[in-house]
C-alpha cells in the first residue's frame, strides 16, 4: 500500500495532520449543512410515521404499526426520542398515517422539537458512515484517496438531504457499505472482521428489506474473503472455508434480525394486519426465510405495494408505471457534474490498474446488484431508493489518485472542487439538488419529483413567506405532505370544495401535485400566474 510517492508522502507526519485536518472539516462542514437543513425543514411525508411507530414501539413495546419496514431504523430514530416525553394516546385506535400526526400535533408537543431529536441519531450514523467511505477508500489508495471519497461523499447533496431526515435510506445504505468495508478487511483477519461484517448485513437488513438483494452478494464475498491455504489441500479446503464463511456471516445477520424484533417486544406477539396479499413464484420462497413472522408478512405487504401501478413523473412527463431508466436518469439530474466525472474515472480505474482489481468485486458488484434490483420496482419516487450508488462509488472514485500521473491527481482536485461549489451553492435546500447541467435547484420540478424536490419539507418555511409578503391575502392550498398547516398559522381553503370560478387569490401548490396535476387542478394552474417560490419545492399563483 505504499508503491508509489503519492501515498509515501501522506506517511509523512506534517501530511498526516494535513489529512486529519480534512477529514474534520468536511465532516464537520456536514454537521453544519445537515443541522440547519433539520431545523428548518418541517417533516417530510415518510418522517411522521417512522416517528409514531418509533414512540408507540418505545411507550407500548408493539409491533403493530409500519410491519412493512423492520424495526432497527426506527429504533435509531427512537434513541433520540427517548427522553423527549413524547406519547400517544393510550386509547389511539387509528392507522400509521393518523399516528405520526396524533404524536407530533395533537398532544401538545413541539413538532419541531421531536423531528430534530428524531433526525439527530441518523445524522450521526450518517457521519459515522462517513468515516467508513474514508476508511475503505483509504485502505485502497491511502489517506489522499480516502480524503477524495469523503469529499464526495460529504458534499453529496442527496446524501445530506437525507441524512438530515428521521427515515431509513441512509442508515440501510450505510450498513451496506460497512458490511462489504469489512469484507475486504477480512481477507487479511477473517476472524475479526467477518463477524463484524455479518452484524452489520444484518443491521442493513434489519432496517429495510430492500437490503436483502445485496445479500446473495455479500454472502459471495464473504466466502471469497477467507484466505486460502497453501499446499496439497488447495482443492477442496478453500471450499469448506468459503461456505463456513458465509454461513457464519449469515447466521449472524440473521440473529440481528431477530434481535431487532425482540428488542421492540420480546415476547414477539404479532397480529397480521388484514388483507395480507397472496405471494406465488419465486416471492413464495422468500417468505420461508428464517426470519421472524412480522418481517415475512412484511414482505407480503411491500410485495402488494410492487403490484399496484404507480405513476413517474421524468423529464417533465407523467407516465403510467415505472420506468426501468428512472433511478439512473434521475442520479444524473441529482448528482453533482463533477462527481459523476469522478465516478466513471473510478469505475475504469477499479478496473484497469492492476492493485485495484482485487477491490471491485467489493465496490462495484454490490453497488451494481442493488441498482439493478431498484432499477425492477415499481415506485418511480426519488433517488432515496439508491443512495448505495454516492456511497459505493464516491469510494470506485478514490482509485483515480491510484493512477500514476500528475494530470490524474490535478483532474481530481478541480472535479472534487466543482463538486464543492456545487453543493455548497444549493445550501440550504439540499433535497430539490439538480446539477447546472439541468438547471440547478430552481428547475428540478420540472424534471422530477416526490423525495426528488418536493417531499413536504418547507411547509414552515410557506407560513414565513406568507407572514411576510401577502399577509390578509386569501389562501388555497394544495399541500403534498404530513404536516399540518394550521399548526404553522396558515389559514387556507381546499380549492377542489367550491367552484372553480370562487378560486381567487394565492393558490399555493407543491409542486409534486402540479407535476401530476389533471383536471381542475391542471385548469386552476393554467389559469394562474406564478409569482412566488418557496424552497424550490412549492410555486404560489396568483389567480384573479
Amino acid at each position: 500500500m505504499s508503491t508509489d510517492a503519492l501515498r509515501a508522502g501522506a506517511h509523512h507526519p506534517g501530511r498526516r495532520w494535513l489529512f486529519a485536518l480534512a477529514v474534520v472539516a468536511l465532516l464537520a462542514q456536514m454537521a453544519v449543512v445537515m443541522i440547519t437543513a433539520a431545523v428548518e425543514q418541517t417533516p417530510t411525508i415518510d418522517e411522521p410515521v417512522y416517528v409514531g411507530t418509533a414512540v408507540h414501539a418505545l411507550d407500548r413495546h408493539s409491533l403493530r404499526y409500519n410491519p412493512e419496514h423492520p424495526p432497527l431504523g426506527k429504533l435509531i430514530i427512537a434513541t433520540g426520542l427517548a427522553f423527549s416525553g413524547a406519547q400517544a394516546d393510550p386509547g389511539f385506535d387509528g392507522d400509521q398515517t393518523q399516528l405520526g400526526r396524533h404524536v407530533l400535533y395533537e398532544r401538545g408537543s413541539d413538532p419541531a422539537r421531536l423531528m430534530l431529536l428524531a433526525r439527530l441519531p441518523v445524522m450521526v450514523l450518517t457521519l459515522l458512515f462517513g468515516l467508513v467511505v474514508f476508511a475503505f477508500a483509504r485502505d485502497l489508495t491511502g489517506r489522499a484517496g480516502g480524503v477524495t471519497a469523503l469529499a464526495l461523499y460529504a458534499l453529496s447533496p442527496d446524501v445530506i438531504a437525507h441524512g438530515s431526515l428521521a427515515t431509513l435510506d441512509v442508515p440501510v445504505a450505510g450498513f451496506l457499505v460497512t458490511s462489504a468495508w469489512l469484507l475486504w478487511r477480512a481477507r487479511a483477519r477473517p476472524g475479526r472482521y467477518l463477524p463484524l461484517a455479518g452484524l452489520a448485513l444484518g443491521a442493513a437488513v434489519a432496517t429495510k428489506m430492500s437490503a436483502l438483494a445485496a445479500v446473495p452478494v455479500l454472502l459471495l464475498l464473504a466466502a471469497l474473503s477467507v484466505r486460502r491455504p497453501a499446499g496439497p489441500q488447495r482443492t477442496l479446503r478453500p471450499l469448506g472455508l468459503g461456505l463456513a464463511a458465509a454461513a457464519g456471516v449469515a447466521l449472524l445477520a440473521i440473529a440481528v434480525v431477530w434481535a431487532s424484533y425482540l428488542a421492540v417486544d420480546p415476547r414477539l406477539r404479532w397480529v397480521p394486519p388484514p388483507g395480507m396479499p397472496a405471494v406465488h413464484g419465486v416471492r413464495a420462497l422468500a417468505v420461508l426465510l428464517p426470519l421472524p413472522q412480522p418481517y415475512l408478512d412484511g414482505m407480503r405487504v411491500q410485495f402488494g405495494f410492487e403490484d399496484q401501478v404507480w405513476s413517474t413523473f421524468l423529464f417533465g412527463r407523467l407516465h403510467v408505471g415505472s420506468l426501468w431508466y428512472y433511478l439512473p436518469a434521475a442520479l444524473l439530474v441529482k448528482t453533482p457534474l463533477g462527481t459523476l466525472a469522478l465516478w466513471a474515472a473510478g469505475v475504469v480505474a477499479m478496473v484497469a490498474v492492476p492493485r485495484l482489481r482485487p477491490a471491485a468485486p467489493y465496490v462495484l458488484l454490490p453497488a451494481a446488484v442493488l441498482l439493478a434490483s431498484a432499477m425492477t420496482g415499481s415506485r418511480d419516487l426519488g433517488v432515496r431508493y439508491a443512495l448505495f450508488v454516492p456511497m459505493f462509488l464516491a469510494i470506485a472514485a478514490a482509485g483515480v489518485v491510484a493512477v500514476r500521473r500528475r494530470w490524474a491527481h490535478i483532474a481530481v482536485a478541480a472535479l472534487a472542487g466543482f463538486t464543492a461549489i456545487s453543493s455548497l451553492a444549493t445550501f440550504p435546500y439540499y433535497l430539490p439538488y439538480a446539477n447546472e447541467a439541468f438547471g440547478g435547484p430552481s428547475a428540478t420540478h420540472r424534471r422530477l419529483h416526490d423525495s426528488n424536490v418536493d417531499w413536504g419539507q418547507d411547509l414552515g418555511r410557506l407560513a414565513d413567506r406568507l407572514r411576510q409578503r401577502y399577509p390578509g391575502e386569501r389562501i388555497w392550498l394544495v399541500y403534498k405532505g404530513s404536516g399540518v398547516p394550521s399548526y404553522y398559522g396558515i389559514a387556507a381553503a381546499d380549492p377542489f370544495a367550491v367552484p372553480p370560478e370562487e378560486v381567487r387569490g394565492l393558490l399555493v401548490v407543491s409542486d409534486s401535485a402540479a407535476a401530476k396535476a389533471d383536471g381542475r387542478l391542471a385548469a386552476l394552474i393554467g389559469s394562474s400566474a406564478p409569482i412566488d417560490e418557496v424552497g424550490h419545492s412549492i410555486t404560489i399563483y396568483r389567480r384573479p
